[in-house]
């Protein structure tokens, strides 16, 4: 056999919504794979989510090898399972923005009827894209290179000089320094401006640099990447060309002209205008030069009358209407009319009297014409044939029937309305215009902090022209005068970033709201290559070409450009070089707008630049938002493991080649845009400009600490004193870096590179090994960084102090730093020292051929005290630590440096120690309420008490765990838990404390190796610091809870085990529901776990154990579980205590149980019936003795300790038969004890307790007004009301949940007595004469539509017992038949389907399905289900059971089941309407539906569970949903109730 080999395999879970949205926090998927192996992207879907009908996935992920393709989706079926969650693995090879979408027939509204077309595919719905953005792999000298790797050095290219003499020495200096990536602006031909970004030919190299073209290029790559351990960035310019690039004479449609563009003529005109104006200023008497405010207004009144007026720009808005008045008329003449299509006849008529603007409204909204974007002069224009049309009906048909004249002058009084609102629009523009004139002429030639242009002439015109104009002479012979006027490129102040400037919808050309760049012609894409095809492939050659020799792009302007643009040269680009890094320059004004360009263009990092922070705080905001997470951040990755994923249709499992895939199971997590944060990049101003040149050393320290690709540009490291020019700047670059063998670290003159040195390796170092988290510290003028790694607690600490203006020499106040439990190596302290002073700067700037730094050193500074205390080190700054100073330290925690690394032994071994522990166990390591945890201690212990929180609401793993989800979830360390542990280690001791005292005791002797586990997990973390303790207490916490979660699932069937998550945790809660409870027991004097009704209010002594609920909980929460001997135990507990034909609703351990329940017996019997069908030998239940607690058939009471307790013993079935006999005869008794002792509440009537059967119809009535033997069992208790003693709900009569649950039984003991495995076949009556079980069956059944149904047809009602008077509803089952208050009977209420689960043949399926649709409408809340018909005169919806007021109905809580909705009818709900749905389906689609209706209702519950601290269901909630404070908050019966409904649902069969 060859020996498996075992292999890493990251996944990134994706849960998709009901929605097909990705379940991630701002829907923006990143992900940056931590080693160059493929990876998997799960996505889990419920099984049947509304996507999944008629659903599909569609990806665009290439397979392996295959080509990436935005277009090319590939298709993986949704196919539905109700008992599964669908998981779809797809391995992703490379890098890119891939995109996914789903698309499924939407789920129709459910109806009590079917559509004869119902099977057919609904009108298919797709969902928007949404994008997986996966970072680059990057690589330098054949090894990783993660992106927070990065550090970036900026040159513009022009400055290097020739290559490869010039730029070697500059290569070796920026390689010198530390920097791992050079960024070069555009290396290609410049146009006639010489700007960088100004291109003459994008696919020509600069001769001056690269005079053999593209083979020194690939030379300069090759030598970058060997030579110098530099991977190579360049700008990739998509929106403009140079506006002298020679093939603009060739194919001008690539830019935007008057042919391409036509809406522009406008804008043309008037920049043609402005600029003759300009021409003439002296010649009409205006200032050529503008000195002050006044010139200008005098300047402005020459555009109004030189300009605008000579132009008449109105003629773009408005209608000629003297053309539009011609064109009607001939158009009337010849009978050519239009009436808008079904305009009624009259409509029309009206037209006649109303007032001319409605006639002009007319016109307008039937007749406009070149309405949608400018154009030509008069480009709208009224349709003639609709003016005819209106004509007509004022005037007539026909020549002779009206004065011609007339009518022509009507239409133009018409028109002159129509024109009104465009001269409004047009007044409104030129108001705009003149305003934008006015403020870009004061900024260039009046104000201070303008450029000052000086006087006015041809070089320097009145304003910048917007339009290229090509000499026509240069161009083809076929080009007219329209094609060669090109639009320039420019950006508009606050312009939305995907509205295309020079487009027909925009407007800012004409408005003259465009920042122009006269040197560059704005290129026109069109929609798709279709629009311009030359300049499609032109831009996708060049992109191709730079992805060639470069590992990264800078996208310039990003934008500007249109989205679709990018998308397809980043996809071009990336079929080249698929690890392309790409970083843009994006001023979207929005983070909204950001990820919108991240997500769909797979942006890696966008710049963001230090030199923009104006003080030390917006600085260290800055380095706090790029510097990491928060030091002693919560781990989210989940642990290694392997798997078999069958389920999963690509998912890697062990193959034939015998390799087993080692799972890492990794969360998606809210991810911030990615940074390449700068120092200073190429286009902003300098220290020396903006603050304190010596503020070029901290500024630069700060950056190279942050978690992000970081960045910095030739000059800046230098001193240069001022922002090098782009355009004009001609001198050559010079840095002391450049003219040295090799860049020592530390101190020196000509600026910072040695300290740069350092700084950037420590950078590199950090980015490759993940030290992820960090602590940024603002003071005064000081601003200190501490980074760490998250494992090792190795880390760098920085202390900088910054320099800027205002702030003198001093030290500055700065308190000392203290590292708690962490020792510190000082690895250096340096100041900056700059002459900044006019001469030197005089004398730098002076030289005609370099750019030079201001002179400047960099000393070392001995003012740093360095104190190491046992548990601290304490850092002061003494003596000098003047402005521009840094201090840098390197640090370790001594307490994190376990032999097998702290993070690896804290979650390791929890599985084995888990491996022993039964389902009892796990209810004290996981759960345990207050009042459990009081019970089980003599009252010591309780549930842990976090101060400024309150108690946990389990002493266990589950109440530390549903707070540490959400703090872990948020990163929130400003938790008052995370305070608790940060000031004292007592939730250690608490909850290792109560596991170490509980294993002592006999019953719960295996907790001793958990207990031991965390011991020595809590022992391993308490002496590192207490700012680390919250992240390794919840590392514990987590491994513990989740290998205590997967040991009580693996404990459970099969079922649990494979089905989805809301299955298992609604399987959970019958471990959180069952525990030893010494006061709680089954048995008066044998401690037996139990079950709880619910936590915290049913949790000990009489009030845990109830029959009703345990036995409405019990098929789901044990049968649907596996848990059959906690079922037999309950059912034996109960049976045993069987007395008057009843079981006990309060069992009291069997010391005292309580008589008062009608239906708490059926329930039991509907168990023992289930028992029998689900677990293993079931029958034989039957056969088992149980010894009794009263005699049998015997309605005496004594005590438990009376010698003739338990002196008998029954069979099972035998107690079955005397709970049938004794209804049969009828029970009436007084219950023992009758009176205060037992209820306070109940009126002396209410103890008297009478059951019959009607044998008319075989159904049986039971109670009286005074109480309330059902489930709905609220009793009166205001005295101040006068309820007390009044039931809320007496539900007297015959309950139809109780006829269910009878015929059910009945139809069971049946079949089992003529199989012959029921010694009975019957009762006696109360005559004396025998009736089978058959027989009682049949007659409850030929009797309960009669008896229960109303009609939805009124004339209907004499085929039932219907009192027409009373309805109140119809098409629906009454609560109850027979009751004392007849409109009772009527009331609408849950429990019909309680009847329709458990005896679906009793019911007419057509007559089902229209109460199931009826109570879907009108009870179902978002989780539970109301109580009572919201429009019955009793509804009251909101239950406060503290409230003592007057009010009946409502007062101590009367209300309890009078209309709050309760969850565990939701359970039987919806396995009524799941069953009754899939009755009447006879096609897979359709069983489909039926299932996905129902996941549709249970959205709310699972969103519960979910979120819950006590991880159940509440036991109701108020009206829609509210949550009620008087609910227990998780309730046995609300959670089994769903199982139950997963239990139906694998019955049916496959989906």
């Amino acid at each position: 056999m060859i020996p498996r080999t075992v292999t890493s395999n990251e996944v990134y879970i994706l849960p998709l919504k009901d929605n097909g949205a990705p379940d991630v926090p701002g829907e923006y998927i990143y992900l940056a794979p931590r080693s160059n192996d493929p990876f998997n992207i799960r996505f889990t879907i419920e099984g049947t989510s509304s996507i999944c009908r008629q659903g599909s996935l569609w990806v665009n992920i290439p397979e392996r090898g295959s080509e990436f393709r935005r277009d090319q989706f590939r298709e993986y079926k949704l196919n539905p399972d109700f008992n599964k969650t669908i998981e779809i693995s797809i391995p992703i090879y490379e890098a890119g923005a891939f995109a996914f979408y789903t698309t499924y027939a939407e789920l129709p509204k459910l109806s009590p009827t079917l559509s004869s077309n119902t099977s057919d595919p609904v009108g298919s719905q797709k969902t928007p894209l949404y994008y997986i953005d996966v970072a680059p792999r990057l690589s330098l000298e054949g090894r990783p290179l993660p992106l927070a790797a990065l550090s970036i050095f900026s040159v513009i290219s022009k400055f290097m000089g020739k290559y490869p003499s010039g730029w070697e020495k500059h290569l070796q200096g920026i390689s010198g320094r530390g920097y791992n990536m050079i960024h070069f602006t555009p290396l290609q031909v410049r146009g006639a401006s010489n700007s960088p970004y100004s291109l003459y030919d994008q696919l020509g190299w600069d001769p001056e640099c690269f005079p053999q073209g593209e083979e020194d290029v690939q030379k300069m790559v090759d030598s970058l990447e060997h030579n110098h351990s530099l991977l190579s960035l360049t700008d990739i310019v998509l929106n403009h060309t140079a506006h002298n690039s020679k093939w603009l004479l060739e194919h001008p449609e690539a830019g935007y002209n008057l042919t391409t563009a036509p809406w522009l003529e406008s804008a043309y005109i008037l920049d043609t205008q402005l600029l003759v104006f300009s021409s003439k200023l002296e010649e009409l008497g205006y200032p050529k030069e503008l000195r002050s405010t006044d010139d200008l207004i005098q300047i402005m009144d020459g555009i109004k009358k030189h300009v605008v007026s000579e132009i008449r720009v109105w003629e773009y808005y408005t209608l000629d209407v003297d053309r539009d008045v011609d064109a009607a008329m001939e158009s009337w003449s010849v009978g050519k009319l239009t009436v808008p299509e079904g305009t009624p006849s009259d409509e029309l008529e009206k037209l006649r009297d109303v007032h001319i603007k409605e006639q002009a409204i007319y016109l307008v909204q039937n007749g406009l014409v070149g309405n949608d974007r400018l154009g030509e002069r008069f480009r709208r224009r009224i349709d003639p044939k609709v003016a005819a049309g209106l004509m007509a009906v004022l005037f007539g048909k026909y020549r002779g029937e009206a004065d011609e004249a007339a009518i022509r002058s009507k239409l133009v009084q018409i028109l002159d309305v129509v024109n009104v609102p465009f001269y409004e629009e047009y007044d409104k523009e030129i108001g705009e215009i003149l305003q934008q004139l006015f403020n870009r002429i004061k900024y260039v030639r009046i104000d201070d902090h303008g450029p000052k242009l000086g006087p006015i002439d041809q070089q320097n015109p009145l304003i910048e022209t917007y339009f290229t104009r090509l000499n026509k002479s240069e161009a083809s012979d076929h080009l007219t005068p329209e094609d060669l006027v090109l639009v320039n490129n420019g950006w508009v102040w606050a312009g939305n970033a995907l509205v295309d400037n020079a487009g027909p919808k925009s407007r800012v050309y004409l408005r003259r709201e465009v920042i122009v760049w006269g040197d560059c012609v704005k290129l026109r894409y069109g929609s798709g290559p279709q629009d311009s095809p030359w300049l499609w492939e032109h831009m996708t050659n060049y992109a191709r070409m730079l992805a060639k020799y470069f590992a990264g792009f800078r996208i310039d302007n990003c934008h500007s450009t249109p989205i679709h643009v990018a998308e397809h040269i980043l996809d071009e680009a990336r079929r080249v070089r698929p690890n392309l890094y790409v970083v843009a320059e994006l001023f979207t004004g929005s983070e909204e707008m950001d990820y919108f360009f991240v997500k769909r263009l797979g942006l890696s990092s966008l710049i963001r630049e230090a030199m923009q922070a104006w003080s030390t705080a917006e600085l260290s905001r800055l380095v706090h938002r790029y510097g990491g997470r928060p030091i002693g951040s919560f781990e989210v990755d989940e642990i290694s493991k392997s798997n078999n994923l069958g389920s999963a249709p690509t998912s890697p499992g062990v193959n034939g080649n015998g390799y087993s895939a080692r799972e890492v199971i990794r969360r998606i997590k809210p991810a911030p845009v990615q940074a390449l944060f700068m120092d200073c990049t190429h286009d902003n101003e300098v220290p020396a400009q903006k603050r304190d040149a010596r503020d070029t050393l901290p500024n630069a320290a700060l950056v190279c600490m942050c978690g992000s690709a970081t960045g910095s540009v030739m000059g800046y490291d230098e001193i240069y004193p001022k922002l090098v020019d782009l355009v004009h700047e001609t001198r050559l670059y010079t840095s002391e870096s450049s003219s040295v063998k090799e860049v020592k670290v530390g101190g020196g003159k000509g600026g910072i590179g040695g300290v740069k040195k350092l700084l950037n390796q420590i950078h590199t170092l950090m980015g490759k090994d993940g030290y992820d988290e960090a602590h940024i510290h603002h003071e005064d003028q000081y601003i200190t960084v501490h980074r760490v790694h998250p494992e090792s607690r190795k880390g760098y600490f920085l202390i900088a102090h910054t320099a800027y203006p205002g702030y003198g020499n001093g030290n500055g106040a700065f308190n000392p730093v203290r590292l708690g439990g962490t020792k510190a190596r000082h690895l250096g302290s340096w100041m900056l020292e700059v002459d900044a002073g006019e001469e030197a700067r005089q004398e730098v700037e002076g030289d005609k051929k370099y750019l030079r730094g201001l002179p400047s050193r960099v000393v070392d500074v001995p003012g740093i005290r360095l104190e190491v205390k046992s548990d601290e080190t304490v850092i002061t700054v003494r003596d000098k630590f003047p402005p521009g100073s840094i201090a840098l330290f390197e640090t370790w925690i001594p307490a994190a440096e376990h032999s097998t690394g702290l993070d690896t032994y804290v979650t390791s071994g929890a599985k084995e120690a888990m491996a022993e522990l039964n389902l009892v166990d796990l209810n004290f390591l996981l759960y345990r309420c207050e009042a459990e945890e009081r019970g089980g201690s003599e009252g010591r212990d309780g549930t842990y008490d976090i101060p400024s929180h309150g108690k946990i609401v389990y002493a266990g793993l589950q109440g530390w765990w549903s707070l540490l989800k959400y703090i872990i979830k948020d990163n929130n360390l400003a938790h008052p838990l995370c305070q608790n542990l940060r000031d004292g280690q007592w939730a250690l001791d608490y909850t290792a404390g109560r596991l170490l005292r509980m294993c002592q005791q006999p019953e719960f002797a295996g907790l001793t190796k958990p207990a031991a586990w965390l011991k020595e997990r809590f022992d391993a973390i308490r002496s590192i610091p207490s700012f680390l303790l919250p992240r390794y207490f919840a590392l514990v916490v987590r491994t513990a809870y989740k290998a205590a979660w997967e040991r009580g699932l693996e404990l459970m069937n099969e079922t649990v085990q494979t089905n989805q998550w809301f299955l298992q945790s609604l399987a959970m809660v019958s471990v959180q529901m069952t525990g030893l409870v010494k006061s709680g027991s089954l048995w008066p004097k044998k401690l037996v776990p139990s079950l709880a009704a619910g936590l915290p209010h049913f949790a000990v002594e009489w009030a845990r154990c109830w029959g009703r609920d345990v036995f409405i909980s019990l098929r789901g929460l044990y049968l649907g579980t596996g848990r059959f001997d906690e079922a037999a135990e309950h059912i034996f507990a109960f049976a045993s205590v069987l007395k008057h034909g009843m079981i006990p609703n309060l069992l009291s351990s069997g010391n005292l149980p309580r008589y008062n329940s009608r239906d708490s017996v059926w329930f039991f019997l509907q168990c023992i019936q289930d028992y029998t069908r689900y677990a293993p030998d079931g029958l034989s239940l039957l056969t088992r003795k149980v010894k009794r607690r009263f005699l049998p058939y015997d309605d005496t009471w004594f005590a438990s300790d009376d010698p003739r307790a338990y002196s008998t013993e029954s069979l099972i079935q035998d107690v079955i038969q005397e709970a049938m006999q004794r209804h049969a005869t009828g029970l009436k008794f007084r219950e023992a004890n009758a009176g205060p002792s037992i209820d306070s509440q109940m009126r002396d009537e209410g103890f008297n307790i009478e059951v019959n059967v009607d044998w008319s119809n075989g159904i049986i009535f039971g109670g009286n007004q005074f109480n309330c033997g059902t489930w709905m069992d609220k009793m009166g208790e205001s005295e101040r009301a006068g309820s007390k003693g009044i039931p809320g709900t007496p539900r007297d009569g015959a309950a139809i949940e109780i006829s269910g649950l009878l015929y059910s039984t009945l139809k069971w003991l049946a079949k089992l007595s003529s199989e012959g495995k029921y010694p009975y076949k019957g009762v006696k009556k109360s005559d004396g004469s025998e009736i089978t079980f058959s027989e009682w069956a049949d007659l409850l059944k030929s009797s309960f539509e009669h008896s229960y149904f109303v009609p939805v047809n009124p004339s209907e009602d004499a085929q039932y017992d219907v009192n027409s008077k009373i309805v109140n509803r119809r098409g629906m089952y009454k609560d109850l038949y027979r009751s004392g208050k007849e409109y009772e009977d009527y009331q609408l209420r849950p429990n019909f389907a309680i009847a329709m689960t458990v005896a679906p043949d009793l019911f007419n399926p057509d007559h089902a399905m229209d109460a199931l649709a009826l109570a879907d409408k009108v009870l179902r809340g978002p989780t539970g289900m109301a109580t009572l018909d919201p429009v019955d005169l009793n509804y009251r919806p909101y239950y406060i059971n503290s409230e003592d007021s007057t009010d009946f109905a409502t007062s101590k809580g009367r209300n309890y089941h009078q209309g709050p909705e309760w969850l565990w009818p939701t359970g039987f709900f919806l396995r009524a309407l799941l069953k009754f749905d899939l009755m009447r389906r006879d096609t897979q689609e359709g069983r489909v539906e039926a299932f996905q209706q129902v996941t549709r209702r249970m959205a709310g519950c699972k969103e519960m569970i979910k979120e819950s601290p006590w991880a159940g269901l509440t036991e109701l909630t108020q009206k829609d949903g509210q949550h009620c404070g008087d609910s227990s908050p998780t309730q046995a019966w609300s959670a089994g109730c769903l199982i139950d409904l997963y239990m139906d649902a694998a019955e049916y069969g496959p989906k």
